[in-house]
Parts: structure tokens; C-alpha cells; sequence
């Protein structure tokens, strides 16, 4: 299989504040193997995370939490093979930060060393600050994740809009300052009110990538089996298709299936 070469110099932490300060926007798509991202680091992509959605997408899982580190390293190992320009972001799953300062660092120094990973990402505000130093202490990038955090969907009762009164709101902003001070290199904010999210953007100086939060954060960030058009029944208000892919593979795969069947695949000239 052969594919195009990039040009593109490689993006790093630094890039993104760059990015943000020169106010070009920032655009991170999820992926889990190495041929989907190579397709889009060759696209120019800025940024690749290797999501806990891969419990959904790749596993056929109901929520996020059951994918294990190995699991996560495995597909971000693929992903950061492929990207010679995107910034790659994995997830750490759940459980393996939420006990300890220790094990969280461990674990994030785990995935940097055997994925290729260009930061991690966790989900939380101040209750896992003392992780999140820990880890920037032993050299590791670090996103942050606020609003709706899907790791603690069971706490909050299901994927509903989060901050949506005064108090939550002021919560998110204190949690987005201390990540910031602390120093993430980045910080998702999820399905929360749009002119918080421009407020945090405004308020911070790490860039923020939103999802379901408005278009006032310095970047945007999708499920590419969503925003390519391939899950069918499920299309949240924030969500827009950007191809049918679920049609061009059904189409493909028909065609397929009649060429062998009549007997017309393989034909003379694709035979040895």
C-alpha cells in the first residue's frame, strides 16, 4: 500500500499555543489505526487523539469504561506510526490515574514510552491536579478534559449538557484556571454552554478544544467514525456529517459481493 509523503513540519505542544495566540483555529479528529491516520496527517491534520472512544468504536462497547491501558496503547502504538504532522493525543483510560499521584504518572509514562504518543489526556479539574503535576514534573504533555467527562457518565446519570447553572459554571472556570496555571498544553472542553466556553477560551492561555461547546474555543475536536458519516443513528445537536462513508463502503461492498457472485471478479486481466 502505497501513500503520499507530507511536507508539513511536525506540531508539537508549543505549536498549539502559537496556534491559539495567532488565532488559527485547531483541528483534532479521533482515530485508531494506522491507515485511517495516515490518511489524515497526510490531510493535514493538526491533531490526532486516540480517544477512549475506542471502547465504542473500535470495540463495540456501550460507554468508555472498560478499555485497559494495553488496549490504549495498542492503538495509539498504530496511530503515531502514521503522523510525521499531526500532534498525537492519547487518553488515558479509566482507572488509570483516578487512584494515585503514583500510578497515574506511571501509567502516563507507560503509554508515552511504548505508543509514540505526543501527550496524554485525562478527564478531571482539581481533584486530579497532584496527577497532572506530577506528570508535566516527569516531562509528559498534558490535556485536560472538562465539562462533560464520559469516564464518570454513571456519577452524572448519562451525556446531558454539563455547567448549566451558575455554580457549575464557576466551577469549570476554577478547574480550567488551576489546569492552566498547572501548565496543560491543551484543554478539551465538552458539551457545556457556548459563551462559557468562549469565556474560559478568553480567560486561559492554553488552547481550547471543544466538543458540543460553541464555536468560541481555539479549536474543534470529532469522533471521525461520526463526523465521516459512518455511525447511522446517532447525531447529537453538535454533530455534523462531513461524508457518507457508511454509504460508500455499503455501495462498495455490494459491488463486491455481485462481482463475485456473477463471476466478473477476478476478469482476465487481474488474474496471473
Amino acid at each position: 500500500m502505497g501513500y503520499l509523503s507530507t511536507d508539513k513540519k511536525k506540531i508539537t505542544a508549543t505549536t498549539l499555543r502559537d496556534m491559539k495566540a495567532a488565532g488559527e483555529k485547531i483541528a483534532q479528529i479521533t482515530a485508531y489505526d494506522f491507515t485511517t491516520a495516515k490518511i489524515f496527517d497526510e490531510a493535514g491534520i493538526d491533531s490526532i487523539l486516540i480517544g477512549d472512544s475506542a471502547s465504542n468504536v473500535m470495540c463495540g462497547n456501550n460507554d468508555t469504561l472498560p478499555i485497559t491501558v494495553d488496549e490504549m496503547i495498542y492503538h495509539a502504538k498504530s496511530v503515531a506510526k502514521a503522523c510525521n504532522h499531526a500532534f498525537v493525543v492519547c487518553d488515558m483510560p479509566f482507572g488509570s490515574y483516578q487512584v494515585n499521584r503514583e500510578e497515574g504518572v506511571r501509567n502516563a509514562i507507560r503509554i508515552m514510552k511504548e505508543s509514540g504518543a505526543d501527550a496524554v489526556k485525562l478527564e478531571g479539574g482539581t481533584e486530579i491536579l497532584d496527577t497532572i503535576r506530577g506528570m508535566l514534573a516527569a516531562g509528559i504533555p498534558v490535556v485536560g478534559h472538562l465539562g462533560l467527562t464520559p469516564q464518570s457518565v454513571h456519577k452524572f446519570g448519562g451525556y446531558g449538557l454539563r455547567a448549566k447553572n451558575e455554580a457549575e459554571a464557576a466551577k469549570l472556570l476554577e478547574d480550567a484556571k488551576a489546569l492552566d496555571e498547572a501548565g496543560v498544553c491543551a484543554l478539551v472542553l465538552e458539551k457545556v454552554p457556548s459563551q462559557l466556553a468562549k469565556k474560559v477560551s478568553e480567560t486561559i492561555k492554553a488552547p481550547t478544544i471543544g466538543i458540543g461547546a460553541g464555536n468560541g474555543t481555539d479549536g474543534q475536536v470529532l469522533v471521525y467514525a461520526d463526523a465521516m458519516g459512518m455511525t447511522r443513528g446517532f447525531k447529537p445537536k453538535f454533530l455534523r456529517y462531513f461524508a457518507d462513508v457508511n454509504k460508500c463502503m455499503t455501495d462498495g461492498i455490494t459491488d463486491y459481493m455481485r462481482a463475485v457472485k456473477d463471476q466478473s471478479f477476478p476478469n482476465e486481466q487481474e488474474s496471473y
